[in-house]
């Protein structure tokens, strides 16, 4: 067979060399000093400063930034952020840039190595040059503020933040490549859900459609179609979701793999922290994750001004994923909620527009499988001829080792190898590893723009992840936007891997104007909440955007909360909307009792739980005996006697995955899986396990149960498991039991096999707009990562009992609730 060497230029970005100097930085502090009985002084020198900049940082820790000019205050914003969350940032950044065996020793350097084939390799300039003319200066300066507060805690001890000192290291430097390079953050999760589908295939054999439909809903409601010269049967699934968890998820520190410094232990001997504690769930989370927002016209509000909601659904931890700022400046003044090692602002306003994101599930990302040469691994057949991979050799810096180790990547023509088996190789194609596809640092753009017009623009350069963008601005204006880069699939559906021989082939990007888009709708409002809004009448509801979204229970109580109140011509307000992201009814919940409604039985355990959960009316209350049953009945013990009554032995492997939607909807209509009958003896007899459950956890007097018991709200920090049981009081952050479930607006999804809250709102926001300093906002568990910070846990019960504080804008209102003034001077 014909050999020919690879392209010249490969789809995927080669990698440029990092820059090798870091900007400098000097950083002086003096000590506090009291200026009033209400608040305390502090200044800081930084060289990065053209000009002094003041801070205020308020009575919930939100720090406000008022600079002579924009890049100024995104220094300042770098500095503080680095205050709040030195440590989260930093290891963000380690794991990110895989250089984690530097600090932690050998047993992570496959994860390095892993973390580093994801890196973006492109062009810098052309890499700066996507997200617009000033990106990388924003960068520059963010980068800088950051650096300052690093070399502040270098010279300082004391200000290490407790972590460092746990595990025996210093933070680094950054440079503004670092925050663009890496994009292990903002995942679509496509590749693990490939694998999957193909492992329901292959278990199902002729009723692997079946299979798959139970365990997944589409939208629209498509069969997968297996691509012609794909062996379902074939794949090294395990393997596959390792590496590429191995590659993008969080790391995991467990006694089994690291021992935390005493006080009179010196760190050279700490132990090796383990990459094999990656956590490969958290790399395939997608149905787990959600958010909601929305944005209300002028006609439908009670002040006759729009209102823009947001709250952001994310894995739960300590400390929190979302950090609110101010950033204030001529020509800009934006407020809200951003990710700490990113500069600017995602989720907030200017003073001219409001904005709130949501994910918006296109499908970024595709599996390809190569046959190799028989004598050559790292060649691969494509369009009838051998084609070499791309090489790429790099060095890992492993503590205790006295030369850094060489690792090689290898890439073909579609994205790095993750697997390579005899015969065969796998490789991961990502539309995040192109220009301009850094998560969330589109938002820099967008956050500025003062009109409709601008925000569309900025919409249409967005990268990754893909998004829902909902829109309001003080003349009366709302809309919504999607945005990402769309992966163009001419001849599959992007369900399952595909051969890389060359007949699976992305053939470009849709342009952003081809999405959906709405600007002041007659309706009076626009919400999503993950679902597949993309209108079935647009020409890409069909195909072109994607099939796997959020389950739709969420978005459909808000629809049904939306319509009343337009049938009952209610004017909205602000707290409308509070109530409505901390709404706990669950429509999969009514559906099901709608069945149970007309049964009744003879079996003293059933007829009690019978009774309980008919007298209810699907309220996922914390204190609800019926909430509590209902969920361990619905998930676990009606799943799993749906799961064995409609799968073969061979076919169940997915069975504790089944859709619940799928699950109702079965249910709701037997024909073609059982009879009426046996529907309703399958809803009966699986009651008797769930009282028996619930009977061992709290108690056989049943009115005493209560959901918020099982369902804890507990914040975990990365360290938890590794430390003694006093530190990790102080690093963890309990909130107590929670209502809500996965189905609710209020969305608290939970690990079911403890029932614990895995991931919910990160952040809650509710923008009174054109009257900015009436809206309302929360984040959780707080606003600092330094757990002996007054601002670590401060947060965590306001939003547990569904509270919020204000948002203050203006600067007389910042001013009434500042505790703390920093001087910043250059």
């Amino acid at each position: 067979m014909q050999r020919h060497s690879a392209p010249s230029f490969p789809p995927f970005p080669l990698r440029s060399p990092r820059l090798a100097a870091v900007l400098a930085v000097v950083l002086t502090v003096t000590g506090c000093s009291s200026i009033s009985t209400s608040s305390s002084s502090r200044q800081a020198k930084l060289t990065a400063l053209e000009k002094p900049a003041e801070v205020l940082i308020d009575q919930w820790g939100v720090p406000h930034i008022y600079a002579a000019s924009t890049y100024d205050a995104f220094v300042a914003q770098g500095y503080m952020a680095a205050r709040d969350r030195l440590w989260q940032m930093d290891l963000w950044r380690k794991r990110g840039l895989g250089e984690m065996a530097a600090d932690f020793g050998a047993s992570w350097v496959d994860s390095d190595k892993a973390a580093r084939a994801v890196l973006f390799r492109g062009d810098m300039y052309r890499e700066w040059l996507a997200y617009g003319s000033d990106s990388k200066r924003v960068a520059e300066a963010f980068v800088s503020g950051v650096n300052a507060y690093v070399a502040e805690v270098r010279a300082d001890p004391a200000l290490l933040p407790e972590e460092f000192k746990l595990l025996g290291y210093q933070p680094a430097q950054w440079t503004p490549e670092d925050i663009v390079r890496i994009r292990h953050h903002g995942l679509t999760l496509n590749f693990t859900s490939e694998v999957d589908r193909a492992q329901a295939f292959c278990d199902g054999k002729a009723n692997g459609a079946r299979v798959d439909w139970l365990r997944r809903e589409l939208v629209p409601d498509v069969k997968p179609q297996v691509p012609d010269g794909l062996n379902v049967c074939g794949l090294p699934g395990k393997e596959l979701k390792a590496a590429y968890a191995l590659a993008t998820a969080s790391p995991k520190f467990t006694k089994d793999n690291v021992k935390v410094l005493a006080a009179n232990t010196t760190p050279e001997r700490l132990l090796d922290l383990s990459a094999s504690t990656l956590n490969v769930a958290d790399a395939n989370t997608l149905a787990s994750y959600g958010s909601n927002n929305w944005t209300i016209a002028p006609s439908m509000t009670k002040t006759g001004r729009p209102i823009l909601a947001n709250d952001p659904h994310r894995a739960h931890g300590a400390p929190s994923l979302r950090y609110i700022s101010h950033i204030s400046a001529p020509g800009m003044d934006v407020i809200g909620a951003g990710e700490p090692f990113l500069p600017g602002i995602s989720i907030g306003h200017n003073g001219r527009i409001a904005f709130g994101l949501t994910r918006f599930y296109m499908d970024q990302e595709d599996l390809y499988v190569y046959e190799t040469f028989r004598t050559n691994e790292r060649e691969y057949k494509y369009q009838g001829r051998w084609e070499p991979m791309t090489k790429v050799t790099e060095l890992i810096v492993v503590k205790g080792e006295n030369a850094p180790r060489k690792v090689d990547n290898w890439y073909t023509r579609h994205g790095p190898v993750l697997v390579t088996t005899k015969g065969r190789a796998y490789a991961l194609r990502a539309a995040w590893l192109d220009y301009g596809m850094a998560p969330y640092f589109g938002s820099m753009d967008y956050m500025r723009a003062q009109n409709f017009d601008q925000f569309r623009a900025a919409m249409n350069r967005w990268g990754a992840p893909g998004e829902n963008q909902v829109y309001a601005d003080s003349s009366g204006n709302i809309g919504w936007i999607p945005g990402g880069l769309t992966p163009i699939r001419n001849n599959w559906d992007g369900l399952m891997p595909v051969p890389g021989d060359g007949r699976y082939e992305w053939s470009g990007y849709r342009n952003g104007d081809e999405l959906p888009w709405e600007y002041n709708p007659k309706r009076g409002y626009v919400v999503t909440a993950n679902e597949n809004n993309v209108p079935p009448e647009h020409p890409l509801y069909q195909k072109g955007i994607g099939y796997e979204w959020s389950d739709s229970a969420r978005a459909q109580r808000l629809h049904g909360l939306f319509e009343q109140a337009a049938k009952d011509g209610r004017k909205l307000t602000v707290a409308d909307s509070e109530a409505w992201q901390t709404d706990i009814v669950a429509v999969p919940a009514q559906r099901l009792l709608k069945l149970l409604a007309p049964l009744e039985s003879d079996d003293g355990q059933i007829a009690e739980g019978l009774a309980l959960l008919k007298n209810w009316n699907g309220t996922m209350s914390p204190g609800s005996p019926a909430a509590a049953l209902y969920e361990v009945w619905s998930s676990a013990t009606l799943k799993k006697a749906v799961s064995e009554k409609l799968l073969a032995p061979n076919e169940r492997a997915f069975a504790k995955d089944t859709s619940a939607t799928r699950m109702i909807a079965v249910l709701e209509n037997p024909q073609g899986w059982m009879s009426p009958a046996d529907r309703d003896k399958l809803l009966l007899s699986s009651i008797a396990p769930a009282m028996q459950w619930m009977q061992e956890k709290q108690g056989a007097d049943a009115l005493k149960w209560s959901w918020g018991t099982l369902h804890q709200a507990n914040f975990v920090h990365p360290l938890a498991a590794v430390v003694d049981d006093a530190t990790k009081q102080r690093l963890n952050v309990g909130a107590g039991g929670v209502g809500g479930s996965w189905a609710t607006p209020m969305a608290t999804s939970y690990n079911p096999a403890t029932y614990q809250l895995t991931s919910g709102a990160s952040f809650r926001m509710v923008v009174d707009v054109g009257q900015w300093d009436a809206s309302r906002v929360v984040n959780t568990p707080g606003q600092s990562g330094n757990p002996s910070s007054p601002h670590y846990r401060d947060l965590a019960s306001t939003w547990a009992e569904g509270k919020y504080f204000p948002l203050t804008y203006s600067r007389d209102a910042v001013e009434k609730v500042t505790k703390e003034r920093i001087t910043l001077t250059p």
